[in-house]
């Protein structure tokens, strides 16, 4: 193996751990601590950079959506205030143009979710290298109406399932989304 192909080594260290999730943050710190890691918690960008400031983290896993400021803000500040911690944006609503915008603010890879404390070590590993079991070969894009379709489907299940509080949030006409949904599924790729 090349040795500009080694895995950066991932010692045990501090690290801090972002998610509004608590049971998943609760779960990935319980994984991280059996490893030996130092592992704060916080719910959000304020107690982060709180938690941040008062010891630098030599991790973090930073969730890109929480309430109020972003990951994406969190990274940043982060990164400025101790460009020595490595950082990791984890998301389920992740898309290249969002996981390039987190490296350029400061992040070393971009995980979505679900992930696991294995998945995470794994990307601290490659740094900025590309994940080797993701391959672009036979790739076919999704098709705009399916892009689109699944983008309803995460609103709506954030909205807890309220037709008018989804409609709301992607600032459209309750009966407009009321008869995307009864559509069904667009096909997988175009």
């Amino acid at each position: 193996m090349p040795a500009d192909s080694e895995p950066n080594p991932v010692e045990p260290g501090d690290l801090l751990l972002v998610d509004d999730d608590v049971v998943l943050r609760e779960r990935l710190a319980k994984a991280f601590r059996s490893r030996g890691f130092e592992v704060r918690t916080a719910g959000g960008y304020d107690e982060a950079l709180d938690l941040a400031r008062d010891q630098a983290p030599d991790y973090a896993v930073v969730d890109l959506r929480m309430p109020g400021r972003s990951g994406l803000e969190l990274v940043q500040a982060l990164h400025t205030e101790e460009p020595g911690t490595r950082i990791l944006v984890l998301s389920g609503y992740g898309s290249i143009s969002t996981a390039v915008e987190a490296v350029r603010l400061g992040a070393l890879n971009f995980v979505p979710k679900p992930a696991d404390a294995d998945d995470l070590i794994a990307a601290f590993q490659r740094g900025d290298r590309p994940d080797p079991g993701v391959t672009t070969e036979d790739y076919s894009a999704p098709s705009l109406a399916r892009t689109e379709w699944e983008h309803i489907q995460r609103v709506l299940r954030d909205s807890g399932g309220n037709i008018s509080e989804t409609a709301r949030r992607l600032g459209i006409h309750r009966r407009s989304l009321q008869r995307k949904l009864q559509r069904d599924a667009p096909p997988e790729c175009s």
